[in-house]
């Protein structure tokens, strides 16, 4: 598991079942380290990790995952096994942007774009897809360079406008791409009249090496109206959420000596303190 960057998607009670489902739906998956309180998953060489409990929230479409597959029968695949209690938000079909891609939130409520392309437009299989709409519409270009201008190894692959006639305001993004520290994601505005927007149930982690940066990613993430919340999380002045921690939290908390200290010590900090962590 290499991401530094990769999402966490909370499913209150339900994460050892969500582990499977992901994996068996996805294949080339892997569950990784457990722990009663979360779960790191692998597909197909990316890291999720699977809250058991903490936000009260439910995931929304606002952060959505476009899926590639190479081929129609691969996407099928896909959304044949995401139909079992899911719900169709834009039917599998034929589309301008795609031979076969459709829309779909699944049983736990996260919501996967399945997308038929190839590997030389989108390498990467799982790419976190961000909506902004509300009062939220047309900052998804501010969002984009904040974000390439803070992490490393970032880059802004395109970003398409609508067009007059598409549906929205033509200074807004239709689509956008672009990587932080190599790990791809996309973004969109949205002007619709949509009944949800960011909040904490899908967050983005990011794995930090030395507590400088964490101090980093922490103080830039909280400017200019971010805020602190908990045990390494923070909301960006897009409404965003983000975990900060150390690369190696899980194995923290899960020491069978020093693992309950470890999280007592946790769930009194906002900014994670990596000595205090480990002295614990």
């Amino acid at each position: 598991m290499k991401n530094f960057i990769y999402p966490c998607l909370t499913i209150r009670g339900k994460i050892t079942e969500a582990a499977e489902f992901y994996t068996q739906t996805f294949g080339e998956g892997k569950i990784g380290t457990t722990h009663p309180f979360v779960i790191q998953i692998e597909l197909s060489g990316q890291k999720f990790m699977l809250l058991n409990e903490g936000p009260s929230t439910d995931p929304n479409p606002a952060i959505s995952f476009m899926v590639l597959g190479e081929n129609a029968e691969e996407t099928e695949k896909y959304w044949n096994k995401l139909q079992d209690g899911g719900k169709i938000m834009m039917p599998l079909d034929s589309y301008p942007w795609s031979t076969k891609y459709g829309w779909i939130e699944d049983k736990y409520g996260v919501s996967w774009q399945l997308y038929t392309g190839t590997k030389e437009d989108v390498p990467q299989k799982f790419c976190p897809t961000l909506m902004f709409t509300g009062d939220r519409a047309g900052k998804a270009e501010t969002a984009i360079n904040f974000y390439t201008s803070l992490f490393p190894n970032s880059v802004i692959q395109g970003i398409q406008k609508y067009a007059e006639g598409e549906g929205d305001r033509t200074d807004f993004i239709k689509h956008a791409q672009y990587k932080l520290n190599d790990y791809t994601m996309m973004a969109m505005d949205s002007s619709a009249a949509h009944a949800f927007g960011f909040n904490d149930a899908i967050s983005l982690v990011v794995e930090c090496e030395t507590q400088e940066e964490i101090d980093k990613y922490w103080d830039q993430l909280t400017s200019n109206g971010g805020f602190e919340v908990a045990c390494g999380w923070c909301i960006d002045q897009f409404g965003i959420s983000w975990q900060i921690i150390p690369k190696a939290i899980v194995q923290l908390i899960s020491h069978p000596e020093r693992g309950q200290r470890a999280m007592k010590a946790m769930m009194g900090m906002k900014k994670l303190i990596i000595k205090e962590l480990e002295n614990a």
